[in-house]
């Protein structure tokens, strides 16, 4: 039978958990042990609060240390599932990956394994050597078929800091995404409020009037280059809507290539009831990519612990490669 080899970390409280009792603050920072587990542990004198053992009834405030021996293993587990992920950047506080399309970002429905929160989890144990001792903390999120950049949190701090960045919209995040038809204007802005679709469906999303709690919504666009019947844009979202970019280039008529759900002028696929946005699909679009074409190519923020202003690009994946190529190709022939 394995034995569990206890590890100790070290903490100093920080104004925003001062006040609060220790369960609850370590609770906050052991994301894979549960309240019971961590009371288990105080209770056995696991627990220092600036080097006295601390009591299960005692409260933290700014400043203090508290260090902890866990002397029991996590309970709180998920799954781990061993994937090939391209890591952009890593430290001690946060991982930046480039997120391949056809992979969910959390676990959902009967998806409980591969996803990319799994994936993370089998390459933090990895590289701690302890199963669960770190658990991946997600601040934002790309759709299953989307590509490119998404930000992860290793540490309560930086979660809470990083989710504080991404809530506000003082990130700024940039897309690469290859649209019907050909666009003339050179740069441009898409403002246009986005609700939920009145189609019985949750993940629908729509500019249209009728729209459900729309919210203010703005993307500002840029051509990069334009072809016979298709024209790639990078997109740079203002506001953080669900499906916005799909939605915004929709409405103006120049749904991206490959979208499942979302055609021209607010339209919706004609089999859009039978789709699911957690279910693995392809959709043909003529072209070597069989998704909607879209990759985060670029995610900047400040850093949550140094502060320093991060830039981080996501190479574009052989799909959208190819399918430019294709492009350009027809690009050539018809001159």
């Amino acid at each position: 039978m394995p034995t569990y080899s206890p590890h100790t970390f070290e903490f100093i409280v920080d104004r925003s958990l001062s006040g609060i009792r220790i369960d609850s603050f370590l609770v906050k920072h052991l994301r894979n042990y549960t309240p019971w587990r961590i009371q288990r542990i105080v209770a056995a004198g696991g627990v220092r609060i600036n080097n006295s053992v601390a009591e299960q009834t005692d409260r933290i405030f700014r400043g203090q240390t508290v260090s902890v021996r866990l002397i029991e293993p996590p309970d709180k587990l998920l799954a781990p599932k061993a994937m090939e992920l391209e890591i952009i950047y890593q430290d001690e506080w946060l991982i930046v990956v480039n997120k391949p399309a056809d992979l969910i970002v959390h676990p959902v429905g009967e998806e409980q394994s591969r996803t990319l929160v799994n994936g993370l989890q089998h390459l933090l144990n990895r590289q701690s050597g302890t199963k669960g001792i770190l658990r991946p903390g997600m601040v934002h999120r790309l759709d299953r078929q989307t590509s490119g950049a998404i930000a992860v949190a290793l540490t309560y701090n930086a979660h809470a800091k990083l989710a504080g960045e991404f809530e506000a919209s003082r990130v700024s995040k940039s897309y690469l995404a290859i649209v019907e038809g050909v666009i003339e204007r050179d740069e441009g802005r898409i403002d246009r409020p986005i609700g939920r679709a009145r189609s019985g469906r949750h993940v629908l999303m729509s500019c249209r009037p009728d729209a459900i709690k729309a919210k203010i919504s703005k993307t500002n666009f840029r051509v990069l280059e334009r072809f016979p019947n298709h024209t790639l844009v990078l997109a740079r979202p203002v506001t953080g809507r669900n499906h916005q970019i799909r939605v915004h280039f929709a409405h103006i008529g120049h749904p991206l290539m490959g979208d499942e759900f979302y055609k021209a002028h607010g339209k919706f696929h004609p089999n859009y009831s039978d789709l699911n946005d957690g279910e693995s699909r392809t959709v043909e679009t003529g072209f070597p990519i069989k998704r909607h074409a879209l990759h985060a190519v670029q995610l900047e923020f400040s850093h949550p612990i140094t502060s320093r202003w991060e830039t981080f690009i996501a190479p574009l994946p052989g799909d959208f490669l190819q399918t430019l190529g294709k492009l350009r190709q027809q690009q050539v022939a018809q001159r």
